[in-house]
């Protein structure tokens, strides 16, 4: 959905999904400094934006998940996607960008009674983010992960922005 909303945006992508060597792993970049897990596309604008490049990692979430602790609103990745697109930023040029699109509807099991998590699209870029890590777990996902706290994503498109003009499947 979010590739869709970029393609009405003018943006032109390079898909990053197809794997190395059929070795069960992700798409990779292949460098001098070793192999990273690749973010999900690569994406460019022809014309008069020339040169406006960039990696995104796009993420379709239900919801935001509620953090009592730090009573806010937080998504996450994991650990290791998260320290390869660190060091992606340092082997290119173009910015690498983290993408969470949140639809209605849906509601993460520990929000508290009233609290309805916010939808749309929201992101920003990895090295901006670099700087504004909420907090790490290593109990969740394979590797651990890495969360930030909705304020630190600012909201770039609404629900219905992006889900505007997207095939949906038949109901029933």
């Amino acid at each position: 959905m979010i590739a869709q909303w970029l393609l009405r945006r003018d943006w032109t992508i390079l898909p990053a999904y197809e794997k190395f060597e059929q070795d069960f792993k992700g798409p990779r970049i292949l460098s001098a400094a070793g192999n990273l897990i690749a973010p999900d596309m690569l994406v460019f604008k022809f014309g008069n934006d020339k040169g406006n490049v960039l990696w995104i990692e796009a993420k379709n979430k239900a919801a935001f998940t509620w953090y009592r602790k730090g009573n806010a609103w937080q998504d996450g990745i994991d650990k290791k996607c998260w320290t390869d697109y660190l060091g992606l930023c340092t082997l290119t040029p173009w910015p690498v960008w983290l993408l969470f699109l949140h639809g209605p509807g849906q509601v993460a099991k520990d929000t508290p009674p009233g609290k309805v998590p916010p939808t749309g699209l929201f992101g920003n870029r990895i090295d901006e983010l670099a700087t504004k890590i909420d907090h790490e777990s290593d109990r969740h996902g394979l590797t651990g992960m890495v969360y930030w706290c909705e304020a630190v994503l600012p909201k770039i498109a609404s629900w219905e922005e992006v889900s505007h003009d997207t095939p949906r499947p038949p109901p029933g």
